[in-house]
């Protein structure tokens, strides 16, 4: 009865998790959860200081002091700080890429874990009233089938409780892929790009803003500036790694 049990255990398992790495193709041991190998999950380091204060860029050396980045220096936010989980670099990079485009759900989990734990580690997650997930522009998002900061964001309420508030923050306009422009064409690309369908919802309210990466800030500033104008205490952005 019991080896039964486990057999269809694993076959259960086997249809939301692959049986080998999703990274290198090793084979995973089939009684622990997981997409990744003990080689590639290990690659998945949370980041940790120095990095700036405000955007979270890793600073390569020996610092003791807070700092912000040179980048940072020359832009004005309207967010309060962003923080992330990891460097997107290696195992981390082709992780989000998978997730993202080529739909495997069954990285999910190792990508939500590093997200809340920046948000514990580096938020004071009672301040935080709202969560809201980066939109997706709607073809866009039926084409890709899913938004995947709306689907990291119910994990991080999930875990950590707060008010999910999806829908709500929309995006009015496609815009163009914001990997192919540079930071100038990347703000001007997401200018006026989103809106507030009920302001109300925001007004007095700290909002953390969710996404997979945070690159130069320009979507999530944009996402920030919106809320702001639609009577948001403050926004924090979240996201799982730091490009």
């Amino acid at each position: 009865m019991w080896e039964t049990t486990k057999r269809w255990a694993r076959v259960v398992r086997g249809l939301f998790y692959p049986a080998e790495c999703a990274m290198c193709g090793a084979a995973l041991d089939t009684a622990a959860a997981g997409a990744l190998c003990p080689a590639c999950g290990a690659e998945l380091r949370p980041l940790r200081r120095p990095f700036c204060e405000r955007c979270s860029l890793p600073f390569e050396g020996e610092i003791t002091a807070e700092f912000r980045c040179a980048h940072c220096a020359d832009l004005t936010f309207h967010f309060e700080r962003a923080v992330c989980g990891c460097r997107l670099s290696g195992v981390a990079r082709e992780c989000i890429h998978a997730f993202k485009y080529r739909h495997a759900l069954w990285l999910g989990p190792e990508l939500a874990a590093l997200l809340i734990a920046a948000a514990r580690e580096g938020t004071r997650w009672d301040d935080v009233d709202v969560v809201a997930p980066v939109p997706l522009y709607g073809a866009r998002e039926r084409e890709r089938e899913f938004n995947q900061a709306d689907w990291l964001a119910r994990r991080l309420v999930r875990a950590l409780g707060g008010r999910l508030c999806a829908g709500n923050l929309i995006r009015v306009r496609d815009t163009a892929q914001q990997a192919l422009l540079n930071p100038a064409e990347r703000r001007e690309n997401v200018r006026d790009a989103f809106a507030v369908r009920r302001p109300a919802a925001f007004t007095g309210q700290r909002v953390a803003v969710v996404d997979d990466v945070f690159t130069t800030g320009a979507t999530t500033d944009e996402c920030a500036r919106v809320l702001r104008a639609a009577g948001a205490r403050s926004v924090l952005v979240l996201t799982v790694a730091r490009g």
